[in-house]
């Protein structure tokens, strides 16, 4: 049965991202896939997006009325500490 595992290509060693196998020091024939960088592609355009609706957010006056200090009061919620 093959058996999948995550690891990092590190010039010519594999560094195990998730679950390391348990082969202990025995030679494995192993086929590697290099997979595509899409991750940081992705994130960049993710913080794009995100930076583009900050911008959008921080020209909105929806939330000017409201006193944070209030608000705070409002949604905290006290305990009790123990053992005081």
């Amino acid at each position: 049965m093959l058996k999948t595992f995550k690891a990092w290509l590190k010039g010519s060693r594999l560094e195990w991202i998730d679950e390391t196998p348990a082969f202990g020091n025995r030679l494995i024939q192993v086929h590697v896939t290099i997979l595509e960088n899409k991750p940081d592609l992705e994130a960049k355009s993710r913080g794009r997006k995100m930076a583009e609706i900050l911008e959008k957010l921080s020209t909105c006056q929806v939330h000017m009325d409201v006193d944070p200090v209030v608000w705070q009061q409002e949604t905290r919620q006290d305990r009790s500490l123990p053992g005081r």
